[in-house]
């Protein structure tokens, strides 16, 4: 079978593909800046997108608004930091991009289920955690 050719190919499709893709460069701009303030704005210009064609694309894609999964990427972030590198939850906090303590450990606790004290306990005696790999870009979030 041969490869479609322009002509062939559904524009549609290769819209989305484009969209996808532009969403990927955002997703890699965001999990390489999670610690630094970002707003939308700044990821749909990462995009090369206006703002509401990116959030809405970026939802599709991901499930979850673009500040709903930058939240849930620095919490997971900062869950790592604490269980690999033995920060404290207010050190992990700041690291992760968080300027309140208090609202880090709301989400932390909203997210988790548990206090940032608790779950890293809870992952220690839980699971065999081994040192950061390198050459990741990626933080698992979703």
């Amino acid at each position: 079978m041969h490869a479609p050719t322009a002509a062939h190919r559904c524009p549609t499709r290769d819209a989305q593909q484009g969209h996808f893709g532009r969403i990927g460069k955002a997703l890699q701009y965001l999990h390489a800046a999670y610690a630094q303030p970002l707003t939308v704005a700044q990821l749909a210009d990462e995009a090369g997108m206006s703002a509401p064609s990116f959030y809405s694309h970026f939802k599709a894609v991901t499930c979850a608004s673009p500040m709903q999964y930058l939240k849930s990427t620095r919490l997971h972030q900062a869950r790592l930091l604490m269980v690999r590198e033995g920060m404290t939850a207010a050190a992990a906090c700041h690291a992760a991009g968080y300027e309140s303590n208090s609202q880090f450990n709301r989400e932390f606790k909203r997210l988790f289920g548990l206090t940032p004290g608790r779950e890293v306990k809870r992952m220690r005696e839980a699971f065999s955690v081994t040192a950061t790999p390198g050459g990741f870009g990626f933080v698992s979030s979703h």
